[in-house]
């Protein structure tokens, strides 16, 4: 049997038999090298981020060194009782210069965030004017030790407001584990 197709019709069968497997193909293949493109042009440009970063990084890893040796000796000794010693006179040294004046001050030791390094938490009563009290926030914060004020709290001391309680709680970093000592 032999369909006998005028010439017109052939035409449009054709014509319409290559737009079905244009379809078919777009689908099957330009659509998928389509996202396959898109998704490696972004994995491209990640790479690209990521490696002027790392030359970045390298560029700046004399400096970054150096910062880190210096942040390294600035936290407290490896001694527990040395980093004790030297925080509490550290406290009576900025008091006196400010002129305020230390009530209790209790160490007490908590492990870090990693297994590596320990803290020095230490809370304290200071008393003194606004003034005093701001003196001594100051001389703690620019020591040159590792120390991260975890809180304040400021109480009046009588109706006119002269006398000023400063309530810290002071952190230390240790970069040495904590043996036990709690």
């Amino acid at each position: 049997m032999k369909l006998d197709i005028p010439n017109r019709q052939r035409w449009l069968l054709i014509i319409a038999g290559a737009g079905i497997v244009l379809l078919i193909l777009n689908q099957v293949v330009f659509s998928p090298l389509g996202n396959a493109w898109d998704e490696h042009s972004a994995e491209i440009a990640r790479l690209r981020t990521s490696v002027a970063e790392g030359r970045s990084l390298i560029a700046r890893g004399p400096h970054l060194q150096q910062s880190w040796a210096q942040m390294r000796s600035q936290t407290l000794p490896h001694d527990p009782a040395e980093s004790e010693h030297d925080l509490i006179a550290g406290f009576e040294s900025w008091s006196r210069t400010a002129g305020v004046e230390l009530g209790s001050v209790k160490p007490r030791w908590k492990h870090g965030g990693s297994d590596d390094c320990s803290l020095l938490e230490c809370g304290l009563d200071a008393t003194g004017t606004m003034g005093g009290l701001s003196r001594f926030l100051y001389e703690l914060e620019k020591a040159p030790m590792a120390l991260h004020v975890e809180s304040a709290e400021l109480l009046s001391r009588d109706d006119a407001g002269q006398k000023i309680t400063l309530n810290l709680i002071v952190t230390g970093l240790r970069l040495s584990p904590l043996e036990g000592k709690q």
